[in-house]
């Protein structure tokens, strides 16, 4: 379960199991947690995080996204 990048008590990872799924990131804190797909920046759930913070969230993910997809490379394309 690889974290990728820690924001303001955030942690953005994906599990090792996920390779056969398209490119995400999961995002927790506090007791929340959230799943984007990386390529649409789509929201795949939310489950507990208020609008402003998942605005927030989506803009750190498309801010970091290149980041986020060589981590994924990285890990799943060996």
């Amino acid at each position: 379960m690889p974290t990728i990048l820690r924001w303001r008590g955030r942690r953005f990872y994906f599990y090792s199991s996920d390779g056969d799924e398209p490119p995400h990131v999961h995002v927790d804190h506090g007791g929340r947690t959230m799943k984007i797909w990386l390529e649409t920046l789509q929201i795949a759930y939310n489950d507990g995080y208020p609008g402003r913070e998942v605005t927030t969230i989506l803009n750190i993910v498309d801010q970091n996204r290149e980041r986020l997809l060589e981590a994924w490379r990285d890990h799943f394309d060996d």
